[in-house]
């Protein structure tokens, strides 16, 4: 199976029904369809030819699911790009990617315009929205002039790369995952199984489509002939708002973001009865706030567990699982992040790859056909993580002996805040770049709402000054505005080990008191 064939179904049996609703556009299959195979046909003009790498940088709309079919259809491998990164880091994607052409929304052509000169092997870009740049191709006129592609442009392979997801990397260098159609396809099945999705489900994509936390609900719920709904940008208004007026059934947003729902001070002025199920993952929630969020919504919660690098789903705490019975044990099930879902295993090991006891602390790690080809020009890194036929997540976690895996810790050095990774390596990168930093140490604390927040902790050095108001504005230069540091300490020094490795646990140890994992 392939991706245009999860389409072509749905075009099949469901072709006058209504698939998408993003704004005031409204598509049946049969029209989305006319519409993906003007914009292959566009991507054709404009000089993509299969097996050529492409990039596109919207907000949540029907554009950016047209944009997911026509490259594959047009035999293109696409990489989608957060629209929150910095320019510098948007340079590197696309040089070290080698794009060659560029959709973007007109609202992001400052972060294009900001890093142009660096590009290497961009020779396209194509403008979605706004007023029209006569500099650029507008992607609504390239599709009326376009001759529909009506067939894949290529012979796809299931091992054939297709997307290529650029995640933050330890040492401060993005790398790309490498997805095949196996892959996205696989997960797609494990999706529709463990989401046990139907043709009647109304899909809120809420999360932003540049992340597959949302993304691969693109082909899953056309497979089945669901209908899209799209959120533009996240708000818990707006998303209430949908929610009523078209009767979702069914989502995938991060903690943060049910945090901001559940606390919206007219949620109880909104009809949302259609909803059966909220998937949630990106990071773990408080048992409080799921309890609460169960109770203010009431509908069915499921929390779900994976990587870019795993398609992405891994694990499942199941609806029935979360559903209170007052028990010790349902307690200890909504700390977890439930069990291997069907389709792939996951184990929890040590070192030396044993499976560990139950209660004993371990590094996750996983296999199966949703496992990632690699990284994309990064041979050793890729080594590093797929080692004897299983992907190494980083993620330090216990389970018991029911099969269900509680994460305690990363391995990794890696702060999820709003749902969003941040590697400490990037932060501290950026703030040992101002002049008057000696050292900096970068650590995940708890927050509130952000679930973690960014934290420094700067020795400055002697004679030079600095306040947070500065190493913000400072940072905000280098790197994407969700990665800044939201809040600093100022200390003489740092605590070293004996070989001067910042010792980053004793840090850490004063915020997390009292807690019961080190994730929030």
């Amino acid at each position: 199976m392939f991706i245009h064939q999860t389409l072509q179904r749905a075009v099949r049996l469901f072709g006058n029904k209504e698939a998408i609703v993003s704004g005031d556009v409204r598509l049946t299959y049969t029209a989305l369809e006319d519409r993906i195979g003007r914009l292959a046909g566009a991507l054709a003009d404009a000089g993509v030819r299969p097996g050529d790498h492409i990039a596109v940088m919207m907000l949540n709309c029907h554009r950016y699911l047209e944009t997911y079919f026509a490259a594959e259809r047009a035999g293109a491998v696409l990489a989608p790009l957060n629209h929150r990164l910095a320019p510098a880091e948007v340079s590197y994607i696309l040089n070290d990617g080698g794009i060659t052409l560029l959709l973007i929304d007109a609202a992001f052509l400052p972060v294009y315009t900001a890093c142009a000169a660096d590009l290497t092997t961009l020779r396209k870009v194509i403008v979605a929205g706004g007023e029209r740049d006569p500099r650029f191709t507008d992607y609504e006129q390239a599709l009326m002039a376009a001759t529909p592609m009506t067939e894949v442009a290529r012979a796809w392979q299931e091992d054939d790369l297709v997307h290529l997801y650029y995640t933050s990397g330890t040492t401060g260098r993005a790398k790309g995952v490498m997805l095949s159609q196996k892959n996205v396809i696989s997960n797609a099945k494990h999706m529709i199984i463990n989401l046990r999705l139907v043709p009647d489900d109304v899909f809120l994509h809420a999360a932003p489509m540049f992340h597959l936390a949302d993304a691969w609900a693109c082909w899953t719920v056309a497979w089945l002939g669901g209908k899209h709904v799209f959120l533009r940008e996240f708000s818990a208004a707006g998303f209430l708002n949908l929610v009523q007026r078209e009767r979702v059934s069914l989502t995938l947003i991060v903690p943060t973001m049910i945090n901001l729902v559940i606390n919206h001070p007219d949620i109880g002025s909104f009809d949302i009865g259609s909803l059966r199920l909220v998937a949630f993952g990106a990071s773990p929630m408080p048992v409080d706030r799921l309890v609460q969020a169960m109770q203010v919504l009431g509908c069915g919660f499921t929390h779900m567990y994976g990587m870019t690098e795993t398609a992405p789903l891994a694990t499942a705490l199941a609806p029935e699982e979360m559903v209170p019975d007052g028990t010790e044990a349902y307690a200890r099930r909504l700390l977890s992040c439930g069990r291997e879902v069907v389709g792939v295993q996951v184990r929890v090991v040590r070192d030396d790859g044993t499976d560990v006891a139950p209660g004993e602390v371990g590094e996750i790690v996983m296999r199966g056909p949703n496992v990632m080809l690699g990284y994309w020009n990064q041979p050793d890194t890729t080594a590093v993580a797929l080692r004897h036929g299983w992907m190494h997540s980083g993620d330090l976690a216990t389970w018991d002996a029911d099969g269900y895996i509680t994460i305690v810790d990363r391995a990794k050095d890696m702060i999820i805040t709003g749902g969003e990774n941040v590697y400490s390596t990037e932060v501290e990168d950026a703030l040992y770049a101002h002049p008057a930093v000696l050292e900096a140490a970068v650590i995940a604390v708890p927050d509130e709402r952000w679930g973690e927040r960014v934290h420094a902790i700067v020795v400055l050095r002697e004679g030079q000054s600095a306040d947070a108001d500065a190493l913000t504005a400072h940072c905000r230069s280098r790197i994407a505005g969700y990665k800044v540091p939201r809040s600093y300490d100022f200390l003489p020094s740092l605590p070293k080990t004996g070989s001067g490795k910042i010792q980053k646990a004793l840090l850490r140890d004063p915020y997390w008191q009292g807690r019961e994992r080190r994730v929030n």
